[in-house]
């Protein structure tokens, strides 16, 4: 039997009673889905329930075959040897004691048929570009990228019939995206992937589009998608034209016969005062106009109900991404004023010493740009003053905010509101909800604790709380912001930085991003 991932009738709530999926359905075959939606729409809550570490209110999930995931934010132990983060540490320990001479009926148990399974380790490193690494390295010793491909490797090495990953592309370089897409494209069992990396929704063979608790299944790549979706957005606001056009036609006709009654029973009114005709004859028409009056009217007020409902419906079908609105006087930086400087500064990074000189002045927006490993993430904690250097000066004259890759500034025990209003101790309640709102935190959503939100969420929460925090920052240090966006919040965050009136400086490997913030300068950092 051919293996396959499905998913029947699933309900999923909240703990606090928002529903997020009910009666949700999709099959996942051979071929690679990608899974796509906005932020917050469920799409790693649904790999969670897919792998079984959440468990659905209704329904069933039905894995044929082993089931392997690589989760959104891998988090691997910094001692961690290389073997043992690939999941061969007590294989290779057997091995070796076999080849000394140690061989017990034990050591060939933990080796079973896996006698060469160095080589398919290191191989399967190589495919992924990990070539210097060594089985003995720490992961304390990769960059992020590395990590997240390390974790892809054990994943593969494990052989896996079914593979899902969630967001593989965060953190990794040009380079790296380079080998998963390779990786991606030599895969031949299902694979479900959410990412929001463009190149690499490029490769897959169907689309499931995941929206307002419904999958909506699209063949082709995201390209084909998106063509799809124009046409449907086209012909659905044709749809909402018509149907307001049809609403005020039916609005107008029931005025015009709420006129033309008016003007009956005004007739009919004149004729009773008058008395030409018997009372019982006046009587029993004017009952007979009562009610011929009330159907017609009746008959009005549904066409306009039904001209409403369709208007309803048209709506729900044109789709509008909401905008982050950001409007902050406080954080405006006049032109060639110093924002920061650097002088023969030395990041605490492993390889060359390399002193760096950096004058940031005015608005300027900076991108820092290098492969992973470079010492981008190093360079921006020791502008925040996170990391001293090791030798030289840095001199910081405005208040600044970092938003780091991992966005673990909030506390995920608090509501949205309640980590905001720790970085603006002065604001009112009713002054944080009224920000947040700007951020799309509207309502009971700004009560949502972090610990809850999606990957996009907890970055517009982490954003706002920078960006209302008081004083104002004036430069933000921004570590791969795109990271676990989808394609409207990059939008929304692009527009959020337009609007900002500081300076910026900002890692990362996005170039379409890069290029939409106005970049003024960049920085290229190398691999020591």
């Amino acid at each position: 039997m051919s293996a396959s991932l499905s998913c029947v009738g699933l309900d999923f709530s909240w703990p606090d009673g928002r529903t997020l999926f009910h009666g949700l359905d999709l099959t996942v075959g051979p071929g690679r889905t990608g899974l796509i939606g906005l932020n917050g729409s469920g799409k790693s809550t649904l790999l969670r329930l897919l792998t079984g570490e959440l468990t659905p209110e209704a329904g069933s999930v039905k894995v044929t075959g082993s089931l392997g995931h690589l989760p959104q934010n891998l988090t691997l132990d910094a001692e961690l040897p290389v073997a043992e983060a690939l999941g061969i540490a007590g294989t290779r320990t057997a091995l070796h004691a076999i080849e000394r001479g140690e061989a017990t009926p034990e050591n060939f148990a933990a080796v079973g048929d896996d006698w060469d399974v160095e080589e398919r380790a290191r191989a399967g490193l190589d495919r992924l570009g990990l070539t210097g690494v060594s089985l003995e390295h720490r992961v304390g010793q990769l960059s992020g990228g590395q990590g997240m491909l390390l974790g892809l490797a054990g994943l593969l090495l494990r052989r896996p019939d079914v593979l899902l990953l969630d967001e593989p592309t965060n953190n990794l370089d040009r380079d790296a995206r380079h080998y998963l897409h390779q990786a991606v494209t030599a895969w031949k069992g299902p694979l479900l992937l959410v990412s929001h990396d463009r190149e690499l929704l490029d490769l897959v063979d169907q689309i499931a589009d995941l929206h307002e608790g419904r999958i909506h299944s699209y063949g082709g790549t995201f390209s084909d998608y998106q063509a799809a979706q124009a046409v449907e957005q086209e012909a659905a606001e044709r749809m909402l034209r018509a149907a307001e056009s049809d609403v005020r036609r039916q609005q107008r006709e029931l005025v015009e016969t709420q006129v033309r009654l008016a003007h009956r029973k005004r007739y009919g009114q004149k004729m009773y005062d008058n008395k030409r005709e018997p009372k019982i004859v006046m009587n029993q028409r004017k009952a007979q106009a009562q009610v011929s009056s009330g159907r017609l009217r009746g008959q009005q007020q549904d066409r306009v109900a039904a001209a409403r409902e369709r208007l309803a419906e048209a709506e729900s079908s044109v789709r509008a991404d909401p905008e982050i609105l950001v409007d902050l006087k406080a954080t405006e930086v006049p032109a060639g004023r110093t924002v920061v400087v650097l002088t023969q500064v030395r990041p605490q990074h492993t390889g060359e010493e390399v002193a760096i000189d950096l004058s940031v002045r005015g608005p300027e927006r900076i991108a820092l740009l290098g492969p992973n490993g470079s010492g981008k993430t190093t360079l921006l904690r020791t502008l925040a003053g996170e990391l001293p250097p090791l030798a030289g000066e840095v001199f910081r004259a405005v208040p600044l905010r970092f938003l780091p890759q991992r966005l673990d500034l909030l506390d995920e025990g608090l509501s949205v509101a309640e980590n905001v209003a720790l970085f603006a101790p002065g604001a009112t309640d009713n002054q944080v909800r009224a920000r947040l709102a700007r951020f799309l935190f509207r309502g009971g959503r700004a009560d949502q604790l972090v610990g809850s939100l999606s990957g996009g969420e907890r970055f517009r929460a982490t954003l706002a709380a920078l960006m209302l925090a008081e004083p104002a920052p004036q430069l933000l240090l921004l570590d791969e912001p795109t990271n676990n966006l989808d394609l409207a919040s990059v939008r929304q965050l692009a527009s959020a930085l337009a609007a900002f009136q500081g300076a910026l400086v900002v890692a990362s490997h996005d170039q379409p991003f890069l290029d939409s913030i106005g970049i003024t300068r960049r920085l290229e950092l190398n691999r020591p």
